[in-house]
């Protein structure tokens, strides 16, 4: 997520150098708007489930079509940590280790031999925009987690991106559940309506997740990591939700839930 700009010279400069980097900056609001009980889901603090809530005809997964707080937009914007990374396909690699049987290591040309499904599924970003109906072309997640082997133990994935956060070096990462990962609309994507996926939208293969927000779907994607244990990713640990379900406007995380 970035709302990068220029500063220009002079007084600018002066100015520049007392903004906060921009983590900073988000996990700021994601604290100020979890205080304020905004984008809090109650159901996820109880245990109770969670009620799907929005607007519009049934999705194809039998929601509202717009999560609730959502508004639909016709472009796709570009949000990112303010690093743009430029991978060429000859040295792209894609990790898949942790607590599986055949840990694997992946080039391009081997992860393009793998099972390729095409699947239209709608974006829902954190900052309350949603796209619909994305034509995607990619590799199922849960068809490299079976190809791996996952262990009986394995519960969770990490996922790591080949971006970093320009202020700290940390590389982006995120976090899910096998259980989410593992459902079929998932995937690792490489096209997009039938094109190479630009830079800008975690080109050349990143993760969509239609069922959870879409920080949740890591661009630029390196690494899978499946885990017995839970770890917070790069914005769950900066205040954001853990489960990211938008039809509960799970947005952020107050601080004792994290």
């Amino acid at each position: 997520m970035s709302d990068r700009s220029d500063a220009k010279g002079g007084a600018g400069d002066a100015s520049a150098s007392l903004v906060k980097p921009l983590t900073e900056r988000k996990e700021a609001f994601a604290n100020r708007q979890a205080t304020l009980g905004k984008g809090v889901a109650a159901a996820r603090e109880t245990g109770a489930r969670a009620p799907s809530e929005g607007t519009g005809p049934a999705n194809r997964h039998g929601l509202p079509q717009l999560p609730v707080g959502q508004r639909a937009v016709s472009k796709w914007p570009v949000l990112d940590l303010g690093d743009q990374p430029e991978i060429s396909r000859a040295d792209w690699r894609l990790q898949v280790d942790g607590l599986v049987e055949r840990p694997l290591n992946l080039t391009w040309s081997e992860f393009l031999t793998l099972p390729q499904v095409d699947e239209e599924s709608d974006f829902h970003c954190v900052t309350t925009w949603s796209r619909m109906d994305m034509r995607f072309r990619g590799v199922r997640v849960r068809d490299l987690v079976e190809r791996a082997g996952a262990l009986e133990a394995a519960r969770f994935i990490f996922v790591t991106a080949y971006d970093e956060d320009p202020s700290s070096g940390e590389p982006y990462t995120t976090n899910l559940s096998l259980e989410a990962a593992m459902k079929s609309d998932v995937l690792l994507v490489h096209s997009w309506d039938g094109r190479p996926l630009p830079v800008e939208h975690g080109g050349p293969c990143r993760m969509v997740t239609p069922q959870q927000y879409a920080w949740k779907g890591a661009k630029w994607i390196r690494r899978i990591t499946l885990r017995d244990h839970d770890e917070r990713g790069f914005w769950e640990k900066r205040g954001y939700s853990n489960s990211a379900n938008p039809w509960a406007n799970d947005r952020y995380a107050r601080a004792a839930s994290r």
